[in-house]
């Protein structure tokens, strides 16, 4: 009965997930809370907490799962995380036909203490103020291959018919990390979930204090090891039971003919193991590393506190290092663009803000009506602006700036090669117009005299959604283009101008 209610946990988390993923739109999110799973990572609200010293209230979510976690043991891993239910399904399919090759399979392995290490240097990068584990949490990279990768494949292959066509900049590594922890379960079953994956390092160590585990009942085992073959965690079930691995699948209580396993409350404590084969040595070393090369990383490749051209952060994205303090990488704000300007960042934002969100405007602008990004924000990296507040009224209280445009003069049509072009006029949203012209009479090449409308930015409007550069018309690099100078954020990006005009 209860590998039946597993299987119906599975089933319904994974689709109630994939249908947040799903919905994450323009069109179809309404009122959801898209982000409501990674919302639920504890490991994601322990990070935060480390790295910005404070607890987003949206993160509150996490302390039912941890102290269900005390009470069951680390259940979430084989009935709720969705990236669980995957590799079960895969391992499932590719396991081995024979139960004495499944026994071997399932041995434990010194490869599963590695994610205990991988969890201390994540805690350590998170003491240091930097947030790192979304490149390896299950929710937050789930949620990445889905929505930068399979989601818009699959539009793209419907003509755009779900959300239009999609491209996200080395989307091609995130489908190989993706998909390729997916297939290793044809090879070596729950590979990522064994050995790679943080938060089951994490829940694994709030199971050693669990009040419900898996034992046996030396009276009735006759060692035939059976109960192994099937294991999902590979927690040594026909040995002394390893609380810390122990996904609860229960799929060993199915596996004994004789009842010697079961899960029961409280059992004797030397019916199971707590440790996690990681000395105390190697946690404060790998805590450490994670430390230390947060200042190392910064001065060689770090965060510019001064605005960087090409790192336009989304409207309402915190000042910098408070923005990678939080900032999980997870791509929910960038799926839910309804333009496609949020792309992953590679070197652009320094090591630390590898796959965070900046806007590229050549590929798609900022909706001056839209606020989607705050509102999936798990962490609240991007503040959830109200649309009032976002587009301003001025002169009494001016909008939310990302950047500020600015013209190329030898590549702008009428600046450069003295040819009419109002396009940037004409569809920048800010009211009253941010691009105005000024007539001006040329001298063309045969010596007639010629009226153009010469376009000039005023900063006092200009937001730097970047709709200018997308729609202008020059191919390839635009003639107006938006750098990150005078985004509202950071004081540090103001442009003083007596005039106020560039």
């Amino acid at each position: 009965m209860f590998l039946w209610l597993r299987r119906a946990y599975q089933a319904i988390f994974l689709l109630f997930f994939l249908f947040l993923v799903f919905v994450s739109t323009s069109q179809y999110i309404r009122g959801y809370d898209v982000q409501w799973f990674l919302e639920l990572d504890p490991l994601v609200a322990l990070t935060t907490v480390l790295s910005s010293h404070a607890l987003h209230h949206t993160l509150a979510w996490a302390l039912p799962l941890i102290v269900l976690t005390l009470v069951f043991g680390r259940f979430f891993c084989s009935w709720m995380c969705p990236m669980g239910v995957l590799h079960h399904a895969l391992g499932f399919l590719g396991r081995k036909r024979k139960v004495l090759d499944r026994m071997k399979q399932n041995l434990p392995r010194p490869s599963h203490k590695i994610k205990y290490a991988i969890l201390a240097v994540m805690l350590g990068l998170a003491a240091a103020g930097s947030v790192q584990i979304g490149l390896l949490d299950p929710i937050a990279s789930t949620w990445r291959g889905l929505s930068t990768s399979l989601l818009p494949a699959a539009s793209n292959t419907a003509y755009g018919l779900y959300q239009g066509e999609r491209h996200f900049q080395w989307g091609t590594l995130i489908t190989i990390v993706f998909f390729g922890a997916l297939a290793l379960n044809f090879v070596y079953p729950r590979f990522y979930c064994r050995v790679l994956c943080p938060l089951g390092a994490f829940l694994g160590l709030l199971a050693k204090f669990s009040l419900f585990r898996i034992s046996k009942d030396p009276s009735k085992c006759n060692d035939c090891d059976v109960c192994g073959a099937d294991c999902q965690g590979a927690a040594d079930p026909q040995g002394t039971v390893r609380a810390t691995e122990c996904m609860v699948c229960l799929n060993c209580i199915k596996g004994c003919k004789r009842g010697g396993i079961a899960y029961r409350f409280l059992p004797a404590l030397k019916l199971s193991k707590t440790e996690t084969d990681l000395s105390r040595r190697a946690w404060i070393t790998a805590g450490i590393a994670g430390l230390v090369s947060v200042p190392l990383a910064r001065a060689s490749d770090g965060v510019d506190p001064r605005p960087n051209p090409a790192r336009i952060r989304p409207p309402g994205a915190l000042d910098e290092p408070d923005f990678l303090a939080k900032c999980l990488k997870c791509g929910a704000c960038m799926k839910v663009c309804p333009t496609g300007g949020l792309q992953p960042a590679l070197y652009e934002a320094g090591v630390e803000g590898f796959w965070s969100p900046i806007l590229i405007p050549r590929i798609g602008y900022c909706e001056h009506s839209c606020t989607l990004c705050g509102q999936v924000c798990p962490t609240g990296a991007i503040t959830h602006l109200k649309l009032a507040d976002k587009v301003g009224n001025m002169p009494e209280k001016p909008p939310v700036r990302i950047g500020s445009a600015f013209f190329d003069k030898g590549r702008c049509l009428p600046w450069g090669y003295g040819t009419e072009c109002i396009v940037c006029e004409e569809v920048c949203p800010t009211s009253p117009k941010a691009i105005y012209f000024k007539l001006e009479a040329i001298t063309t090449r045969d010596g007639k005299q010629k009226t153009l409308k010469f376009p000039y930015v005023d900063l006092d409007y200009c937001t730097g959604c970047g709709i200018c550069e997308t729609r202008c018309p020059i191919v390839d690099r635009a003639g107006v283009r938006v750098s990150a100078a005078n985004e509202s954020r950071t004081s540090r990006s103001s442009i003083s101008l007596t005039s106020g005009k560039i």
